[in-house]
């Protein structure tokens, strides 16, 4: 049978039952009473049955707890998936927005989210969703902007005579004054 790994010595149940009152993480503190558990001479087994994990777990609190202490004990965010395109990378896809398209070179008179992943792909054979570059670039402070449509039959000097235009208020109507009613 392999020895538990021990507890810290700098920290005492009596400790950790204080932290786990003056806490307002409920996961903290259900974290910290079943270490506390363990200083009072309780087995890995029982202090998972009063928290209600599993041994292992137990262990990798005991592990948290040695390293960090009780805010180890703390939910933290997960790290998420690492991004496709490294520093470089985007520093040369922000480049090369900036710079615009070159029509004769890049094939495009202006840039689009899937023209960008072609670009990617081809320069550095990563497949990169569109939906991907749009929320990279949101969050790189670039705006999405697009041209508002314009009808193709438009005529903008034929628009002038097809405007509505309201009539006139008569003088004479602006200085009547009514009677108030009885």
């Amino acid at each position: 049978m392999v020895k538990p790994i021990p507890l810290r010595t700098d920290f005492s149940a009596t400790d950790l039952r204080e932290f786990a009152r003056s806490t307002k993480d409920a996961t903290q503190a259900r974290r910290l009473l079943a270490l506390a558990a363990i200083y009072d001479g309780s087995t890995r087994s029982e202090a998972a049955m009063i928290a209600a994990v599993t041994v292992q777990i137990i262990r990798d609190w005991v592990v948290r707890f040695n390293a960090e202490g009780p805010v180890g004990l703390v939910n933290r965010k997960a790290p998420g998936k690492a991004p496709k395109l490294n520093a470089r990378q985007r520093e040369e896809l922000c480049r090369l927005v900036e710079r615009g398209p070159i029509p004769s070179v890049d094939g495009v008179v202006r840039w689009r989210l899937k023209d960008l992943a072609w670009w990617v792909y081809q320069e550095y054979r990563i497949s990169i969703d569109e939906s991907t570059l749009g929320r990279m670039f949101k969050t790189m402070g670039y705006a999405k902007l697009s041209a508002r449509p314009r009808h193709h039959a438009r005529n903008e000097l034929l628009a002038e005579d097809f405007k509505k235009h309201s009539p006139r208020k008569s003088p004479r109507s602006a200085n009547t004054w009514l009677p108030a009613p009885k």
